[in-house]
Protein backbone atom coordinates (compact mmCIF):
# COMPACT_ATOMS: atom_id res chain seq x y z
CA UNK A 1 0.00 0.00 0.00
CA UNK A 2 1.50 3.34 -1.10
CA UNK A 3 -0.17 6.36 0.49
CA UNK A 4 0.41 10.07 0.83
CA UNK A 5 -1.02 13.49 0.00
CA UNK A 6 -1.92 14.64 -3.47
CA UNK A 7 0.98 15.58 -5.78
CA UNK A 8 3.62 14.07 -3.49
CA UNK A 9 4.83 11.77 -6.29
CA UNK A 10 2.95 8.50 -5.72
CA UNK A 11 2.04 7.71 -9.34
CA UNK A 12 5.53 7.55 -10.81
CA UNK A 13 6.91 5.64 -7.84
CA UNK A 14 3.96 3.21 -7.95
CA UNK A 15 4.82 2.31 -11.54
CA UNK A 16 8.35 1.35 -10.50
CA UNK A 17 7.10 -0.56 -7.46
CA UNK A 18 4.63 -2.50 -9.59
CA UNK A 19 7.36 -3.42 -12.08
CA UNK A 20 9.70 -4.50 -9.28
CA UNK A 21 7.00 -6.63 -7.61
CA UNK A 22 5.52 -7.87 -10.90
CA UNK A 23 2.26 -6.48 -9.58
CA UNK A 24 -0.88 -4.60 -10.62
CA UNK A 25 -2.11 -1.31 -9.17
CA UNK A 26 -5.41 -0.92 -7.33
CA UNK A 27 -6.29 2.79 -7.24
CA UNK A 28 -7.60 4.22 -3.97
CA UNK A 29 -8.69 7.59 -5.34
CA UNK A 30 -12.32 8.59 -4.91
CA UNK A 31 -12.38 10.76 -8.04
CA UNK A 32 -10.44 8.56 -10.47
CA UNK A 33 -13.39 6.15 -10.37
CA UNK A 34 -15.29 8.53 -12.69
CA UNK A 35 -15.14 8.24 -16.46
CA UNK A 36 -14.43 11.46 -18.33
CA UNK A 37 -12.75 13.09 -15.35
CA UNK A 38 -9.17 12.49 -16.42
CA UNK A 39 -7.10 15.67 -16.38
CA UNK A 40 -8.45 17.11 -13.14
CA UNK A 41 -7.96 13.84 -11.24
CA UNK A 42 -4.44 13.25 -12.61
CA UNK A 43 -5.30 9.77 -13.86
CA UNK A 44 -2.49 7.55 -15.12
CA UNK A 45 -1.98 8.03 -18.84
CA UNK A 46 -3.08 5.43 -21.39
CA UNK A 47 0.58 4.50 -21.83
CA UNK A 48 1.02 3.96 -18.09
CA UNK A 49 -2.12 1.85 -17.97
CA UNK A 50 -0.87 -0.26 -20.87
CA UNK A 51 2.46 -0.71 -19.15
CA UNK A 52 1.01 -1.63 -15.74
CA UNK A 53 -2.57 -2.76 -15.31
CA UNK A 54 -4.58 -0.37 -13.13
CA UNK A 55 -7.84 -1.26 -11.37
CA UNK A 56 -10.63 0.88 -9.87
CA UNK A 57 -10.25 3.60 -12.50
CA UNK A 58 -13.18 4.55 -14.78
CA UNK A 59 -15.66 2.28 -12.99
CA UNK A 60 -18.52 4.80 -12.63
CA UNK A 61 -20.31 7.45 -14.66
CA UNK A 62 -19.96 11.04 -13.41
CA UNK A 63 -23.70 11.22 -12.66
CA UNK A 64 -23.53 8.20 -10.31
CA UNK A 65 -23.11 8.59 -6.56
CA UNK A 66 -20.14 6.48 -5.52
CA UNK A 67 -19.73 5.31 -1.93
CA UNK A 68 -16.93 3.85 0.15
CA UNK A 69 -19.04 0.70 0.49
CA UNK A 70 -19.24 0.24 -3.26
CA UNK A 71 -15.52 0.87 -3.60
CA UNK A 72 -14.66 -1.71 -0.97
CA UNK A 73 -16.93 -4.35 -2.50
CA UNK A 74 -15.40 -3.91 -5.95
CA UNK A 75 -11.82 -3.57 -4.73
CA UNK A 76 -12.08 -6.72 -2.58
CA UNK A 77 -13.01 -8.76 -5.64
CA UNK A 78 -9.96 -7.47 -7.50
CA UNK A 79 -7.60 -8.01 -4.56
CA UNK A 80 -8.84 -11.57 -4.10
CA UNK A 81 -8.44 -12.26 -7.82
CA UNK A 82 -4.86 -10.98 -7.77
CA UNK A 83 -4.03 -13.20 -4.80
CA UNK A 84 -5.50 -16.19 -6.60
CA UNK A 85 -3.17 -15.46 -9.53
CA UNK A 86 -0.20 -15.22 -7.20
CA UNK A 87 0.25 -11.47 -7.65
CA UNK A 88 0.73 -8.89 -4.91
CA UNK A 89 -1.92 -6.14 -5.10
CA UNK A 90 -0.37 -2.68 -4.90
CA UNK A 91 -2.97 -0.30 -3.47
CA UNK A 92 -2.09 3.32 -4.31
CA UNK A 93 -3.91 6.50 -3.37
CA UNK A 94 -4.71 9.27 -0.96
CA UNK A 95 -8.41 8.78 -0.18
CA UNK A 96 -8.15 8.02 3.51
CA UNK A 97 -11.63 6.53 3.86
CA UNK A 98 -10.94 3.94 1.17
CA UNK A 99 -7.64 2.97 2.73
CA UNK A 100 -9.08 2.83 6.24
CA UNK A 101 -12.00 0.69 5.05
CA UNK A 102 -9.48 -1.88 3.77
CA UNK A 103 -7.24 -1.94 6.81
CA UNK A 104 -9.76 -1.39 9.61
CA UNK A 105 -13.05 -2.41 8.06
CA UNK A 106 -16.11 -0.54 6.86
CA UNK A 107 -18.45 1.03 9.37
CA UNK A 108 -22.01 -0.24 9.01
CA UNK A 109 -23.51 3.23 9.19
CA UNK A 110 -26.59 4.80 7.57
CA UNK A 111 -26.31 5.65 3.88
CA UNK A 112 -25.91 9.24 2.79
CA UNK A 113 -29.03 11.34 3.28
CA UNK A 114 -28.58 14.33 0.99
CA UNK A 115 -31.70 16.12 2.22
CA UNK A 116 -30.46 15.91 5.80
CA UNK A 117 -27.03 17.11 4.69
CA UNK A 118 -28.61 20.09 2.95
CA UNK A 119 -30.50 20.96 6.15
CA UNK A 120 -27.35 20.67 8.22
CA UNK A 121 -25.44 22.90 5.82
CA UNK A 122 -28.27 25.45 5.90
CA UNK A 123 -27.98 25.63 9.68
CA UNK A 124 -24.19 25.90 9.39
CA UNK A 125 -24.55 28.80 6.92
CA UNK A 126 -26.77 30.66 9.40
CA UNK A 127 -24.66 29.78 12.45
CA UNK A 128 -21.02 29.26 11.40
CA UNK A 129 -19.27 26.70 13.56
CA UNK A 130 -22.50 25.08 14.70
CA UNK A 131 -21.79 21.74 13.05
CA UNK A 132 -18.46 21.25 14.80
CA UNK A 133 -19.84 22.39 18.17
CA UNK A 134 -22.71 19.94 17.81
CA UNK A 135 -20.31 17.14 16.90
CA UNK A 136 -18.28 17.93 20.02
CA UNK A 137 -21.38 17.54 22.17
CA UNK A 138 -22.48 14.18 20.71
CA UNK A 139 -19.18 12.55 19.73
CA UNK A 140 -16.12 14.03 21.49
CA UNK A 141 -13.79 11.37 20.04
CA UNK A 142 -14.74 12.19 16.45
CA UNK A 143 -14.54 15.90 17.32
CA UNK A 144 -10.91 15.46 18.33
CA UNK A 145 -10.04 13.29 15.33
CA UNK A 146 -11.65 15.17 12.43
CA UNK A 147 -9.87 18.15 10.89
CA UNK A 148 -11.78 21.33 11.90
CA UNK A 149 -11.77 22.46 8.25
CA UNK A 150 -13.02 19.14 6.85
CA UNK A 151 -16.67 20.15 6.63
CA UNK A 152 -17.58 17.13 4.53
CA UNK A 153 -16.35 14.73 7.20
CA UNK A 154 -17.95 16.72 10.03
CA UNK A 155 -21.30 16.61 8.23
CA UNK A 156 -20.98 12.85 7.80
CA UNK A 157 -20.27 12.33 11.50
CA UNK A 158 -23.28 14.42 12.49
CA UNK A 159 -25.43 12.70 9.88
CA UNK A 160 -24.56 9.26 11.28
CA UNK A 161 -25.46 10.33 14.81
CA UNK A 162 -28.77 11.89 13.75
CA UNK A 163 -29.75 8.86 11.65
CA UNK A 164 -28.56 6.08 13.98
CA UNK A 165 -28.47 7.65 17.42
CA UNK A 166 -24.90 6.32 17.82
CA UNK A 167 -21.61 8.23 17.54
CA UNK A 168 -19.57 7.25 14.50
CA UNK A 169 -16.54 6.73 16.77
CA UNK A 170 -18.52 4.06 18.62
CA UNK A 171 -19.45 2.37 15.34
CA UNK A 172 -15.79 2.40 14.30
CA UNK A 173 -14.82 0.73 17.57
CA UNK A 174 -17.45 -2.00 17.57
CA UNK A 175 -18.87 -2.66 14.11
CA UNK A 176 -15.88 -2.92 11.77
CA UNK A 177 -13.97 -5.86 10.37
CA UNK A 178 -10.76 -5.33 8.35
CA UNK A 179 -9.99 -7.36 5.25
CA UNK A 180 -8.20 -10.64 6.06
CA UNK A 181 -4.92 -9.50 4.51
CA UNK A 182 -1.61 -8.24 5.80
CA UNK A 183 -1.06 -4.68 4.62
CA UNK A 184 2.43 -3.25 4.30
CA UNK A 185 1.92 0.52 4.36
CA UNK A 186 4.48 2.89 2.87
CA UNK A 187 3.84 6.63 2.95
CA UNK A 188 5.43 9.37 0.87
CA UNK A 189 5.95 12.77 2.41
CA UNK A 190 7.95 15.86 1.56
CA UNK A 191 8.62 19.39 2.72
CA UNK A 192 5.30 21.24 2.89
CA UNK A 193 6.38 24.31 0.92
CA UNK A 194 7.98 22.11 -1.72
CA UNK A 195 4.73 20.17 -2.02
CA UNK A 196 2.74 23.38 -2.36
CA UNK A 197 5.01 24.54 -5.18
CA UNK A 198 4.47 21.20 -6.93
CA UNK A 199 0.71 21.60 -6.52
CA UNK A 200 0.83 25.03 -8.16
CA UNK A 201 2.79 23.65 -11.11
CA UNK A 202 0.43 20.69 -11.48
CA UNK A 203 -2.65 22.93 -11.55
CA UNK A 204 -1.07 25.12 -14.23
CA UNK A 205 -0.16 21.98 -16.19
CA UNK A 206 -3.76 20.73 -15.95
CA UNK A 207 -5.07 24.01 -17.34
CA UNK A 208 -2.55 23.84 -20.19
CA UNK A 209 -3.55 20.23 -20.93
CA UNK A 210 -7.22 21.09 -21.35
CA UNK A 211 -8.96 21.02 -17.96
CA UNK A 212 -11.31 23.82 -19.06
CA UNK A 213 -12.38 21.82 -22.12
CA UNK A 214 -12.78 18.66 -20.04
CA UNK A 215 -15.10 20.40 -17.58
CA UNK A 216 -17.01 22.04 -20.43
CA UNK A 217 -17.67 18.59 -21.92
CA UNK A 218 -19.15 17.49 -18.57
CA UNK A 219 -21.06 20.69 -17.85
CA UNK A 220 -24.23 19.58 -19.65
CA UNK A 221 -24.51 16.54 -17.37
CA UNK A 222 -26.13 16.48 -13.95
CA UNK A 223 -23.02 15.47 -12.07
CA UNK A 224 -23.35 13.44 -8.90
CA UNK A 225 -22.69 15.28 -5.66
CA UNK A 226 -19.70 13.05 -5.02
CA UNK A 227 -18.25 13.90 -8.45
CA UNK A 228 -18.82 17.61 -7.85
CA UNK A 229 -16.57 17.37 -4.80
CA UNK A 230 -13.61 16.87 -7.11
CA UNK A 231 -11.24 19.81 -6.79
CA UNK A 232 -10.87 21.69 -10.04
CA UNK A 233 -14.25 20.86 -11.50
CA UNK A 234 -16.45 23.03 -9.32
CA UNK A 235 -14.01 25.94 -9.62
CA UNK A 236 -13.93 25.70 -13.43
CA UNK A 237 -17.72 25.39 -13.53
CA UNK A 238 -17.90 28.68 -11.62
CA UNK A 239 -15.71 30.24 -14.30
CA UNK A 240 -17.77 28.75 -17.14
CA UNK A 241 -20.94 30.19 -15.60
CA UNK A 242 -19.32 33.63 -15.65
CA UNK A 243 -19.31 33.93 -11.87
CA UNK A 244 -15.54 34.44 -11.66
CA UNK A 245 -12.57 35.05 -13.91
CA UNK A 246 -10.20 32.34 -15.10
CA UNK A 247 -7.27 33.66 -13.08
CA UNK A 248 -9.35 33.57 -9.89
CA UNK A 249 -10.65 30.08 -10.68
CA UNK A 250 -7.10 28.78 -11.12
CA UNK A 251 -6.04 30.40 -7.86
CA UNK A 252 -9.04 28.82 -6.11
CA UNK A 253 -8.03 25.39 -7.43
CA UNK A 254 -4.51 25.85 -6.06
CA UNK A 255 -5.81 26.92 -2.65
CA UNK A 256 -8.34 24.09 -2.46
CA UNK A 257 -5.71 21.51 -3.43
CA UNK A 258 -3.31 22.78 -0.77
CA UNK A 259 -6.07 22.61 1.86
CA UNK A 260 -6.83 19.07 0.75
CA UNK A 261 -3.16 18.07 1.03
CA UNK A 262 -3.10 19.51 4.54
CA UNK A 263 -6.17 17.45 5.50
CA UNK A 264 -4.51 14.35 4.07
CA UNK A 265 -1.39 14.96 6.19
CA UNK A 266 -3.64 15.26 9.25
CA UNK A 267 -5.56 12.11 8.35
CA UNK A 268 -2.50 9.93 7.79
CA UNK A 269 -1.01 11.04 11.10
CA UNK A 270 -3.83 9.10 12.79
CA UNK A 271 -3.05 5.91 10.86
CA UNK A 272 -0.69 3.38 12.39
CA UNK A 273 2.07 1.17 10.96
CA UNK A 274 2.97 3.47 8.06
CA UNK A 275 6.66 3.50 7.13
CA UNK A 276 7.26 7.06 5.97
CA UNK A 277 9.72 7.92 3.22
CA UNK A 278 10.74 11.57 2.89
CA UNK A 279 10.95 12.55 -0.78
CA UNK A 280 11.95 16.17 -0.12
CA UNK A 281 14.27 17.48 -2.81
CA UNK A 282 13.65 14.42 -5.00
CA UNK A 283 11.75 14.79 -8.27
CA UNK A 284 12.87 11.69 -10.14
CA UNK A 285 10.61 8.70 -9.26
CA UNK A 286 13.61 6.37 -9.59
CA UNK A 287 15.45 8.20 -6.80
CA UNK A 288 12.44 7.91 -4.50
CA UNK A 289 11.99 4.26 -5.40
CA UNK A 290 15.59 3.53 -4.41
CA UNK A 291 14.72 4.73 -0.89
CA UNK A 292 11.69 2.43 -0.86
CA UNK A 293 13.39 -0.67 -2.28
CA UNK A 294 15.05 -1.72 1.01
CA UNK A 295 11.62 -1.70 2.67
CA UNK A 296 10.21 -3.95 -0.07
CA UNK A 297 13.22 -6.28 0.14
CA UNK A 298 12.74 -6.62 3.88
CA UNK A 299 9.25 -8.05 3.37
CA UNK A 300 10.12 -10.12 0.31
CA UNK A 301 12.57 -12.28 2.26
Amino acid sequence: MLVGPTCVGKSGVAMLMAQYLDSEIVSADSMQVYRGMDIGTAKPSEQQQRQIRHHMIDVAEPWEEYSTGRYLTEAVGIINSLHERGRIPLVVGGTGLYLRAMTRGLVHAPQADWQLRDRLMTIEARRPGWLRRYLGSVDPKAYQRVDPHDTRRIVRCVEVFVKSGRPISELHASDTRPLPHRFIKIGLTRNRQELYSMIERRVEHMIACGLIQEVKALSHLELARTALQAIGYKEVLTYLRGETGLEMAVEDIKKATKRYAKRQFTWFKTEDNITWVDASGMYNPQDIFEKIKPILNKYRK
